[in-house]
């Protein structure tokens, strides 16, 4: 059987080969930290179980360590409040609430981010600790500071690093507000995702300094942002390569919403092939388009429900090997949805690299190609 310090070292091996690990600090971080402190007992989704059912794994049971040093998410809460201990045996339902992200993402955003040490470091979600502790380990704790949400994880974030060897300075609170007691920040990286970019991260980043984020929203489709804080309250960037995603903030979450009844609606034949919404991109820029509705449904049986305002959208096969599409409601949100996407398919389809976003005192804009090409107002 291997131990932990083999399988450690095995996955930063592998991660290095991978190109997730690039830089002394980093392959030294993932070597060092051990990430069975702050995983615990762990959730693994039931395969094949619709909806999806979540089994534990126990710490110290057979494959447990193994599944710790696997490149794998791990869910460690369940509707915020359910823990792998609490479920005496066989399987639970419920929505993940906190996890261990991936290592090799976890590890690909602090490369990202561009710190160093000597740099004051904000962490939005500490989560379990574990990307908490490869930053300390790599720049240094005493300028790095980490922000959760759910006390209960926060708590038990702080006693994995205390164990761990780390010191940096642990929060409990909205991360979206920052550090409370404000402070000029050289880089911020949030582990959660949210609908737009929280003002006080903009005040609280100093001029020059650089906000990692990811983009999501109540459709739950998701881009990482890499930004430039140009100003107070200002900043630009781009999005980046590859497919990033995270829970998005609970104060960001999409309110609580009744069971969805069809309801009938005007009919028109769509422009746009409804699977497009199915692909990363494709759903991200409908997502854009409308940023208030829910999507639900796939291929070409799309669902989209807007609970603020009753709007609702609905794609459907029709006879002649095309699609039709039922809307009602005060908002038209396959016209949003069509607009967008055929922008994005004039443009060549590219992934979300080739779009950036812009924010200002006045609203924040994501924009495809260049500042000055179709865009998009965030929610905000």
């Amino acid at each position: 059987m291997n131990t932990a310090s083999q399988l450690r070292a095995a996955l930063a091996d592998s991660l290095t080969k991978e190109g997730a690990v690039t830089g002394p600090e980093w392959s030294s971080a993932a070597r060092a930290v051990p990430r069975e402190l702050f995983t615990g007992s762990y959730f693994l989704a039931v395969p094949g179980s619709v909806p999806t059912a979540y089994r534990p794994v126990r710490e110290g049971e057979p494959g447990w360590l193994e599944g710790v040093y696997s490149d794998e998410t791990l869910i460690t809460q369940l509707d915020g409040r359910t823990r792998p201990d609490d479920v005496p045996e066989g399987a639970v339902s419920g929505s993940p609430s906190s996890s261990s992200t991936l290592p090799s993402l976890v590890l690909r955003m602090w490369h990202q981010l561009g710190a160093e040490p000597g740099h004051r470091v904000l962490e939005i979600g500490t989560g379990t600790g574990y990307s908490t502790a490869l930053g300390a380990h790599a720049l240094g704790d005493a300028d790095l500071t980490s922000v959760e949400y759910d006390p209960v994880v926060g708590g038990a974030a702080a006693v994995a690093l205390k164990a761990a060897g780390f010191a940096p300075r642990l929060l409990i609170g909205d991360g979206l507000r920052g550090d409370p007691e404000g402070g000029r920040y050289d880089r911020l990286i949030a582990t959660c995702s949210v609908r737009y970019i929280p003002l006080p991260w903009l005040h609280q980043v100093r001029p020059g300094g650089k906000i990692l984020v990811t983009l999501s929203g109540w459709s739950y489709a998701q881009g990482l942002a890499l930004l430039d804080v140009t100003g107070p309250g200002q900043a630009t960037g781009r999005f980046l390569p590859g497919y990033t995603s995270f829970m998005i903030a609970r104060p960001h979450d999409r309110p609580p919403r009744p069971t969805l009844a069809l309801l009938p609606g005007e009919e028109r034949p769509s422009l746009i092939d409804p699977a497009k919404l199915d692909g990363w991109t494709g759903g991200w820029v409908a997502q854009l388009a409308a940023p208030s509705a829910e999507r639900m449904g796939a291929g070409a049986e799309q669902i989209l429900w807007d609970v603020s305002t009753g709007s609702q959208a609905r794609t459907v096969p029709d006879a002649n090997g095309g699609w039709s599409v039922v809307q009602r409601g005060p908002v038209r949100l396959w016209d949003q949805v069509e607009r967008a996407v055929r922008r994005w398919q004039d443009a060549g389809e590219p992934h979300q690299e080739g779009f950036g976003i812009t924010v200002s005192t006045v609203g924040q804009r994501v924009w495809l190609g260049t500042e000055d090409g179709p865009g998009w107002d965030l929610p905000i």
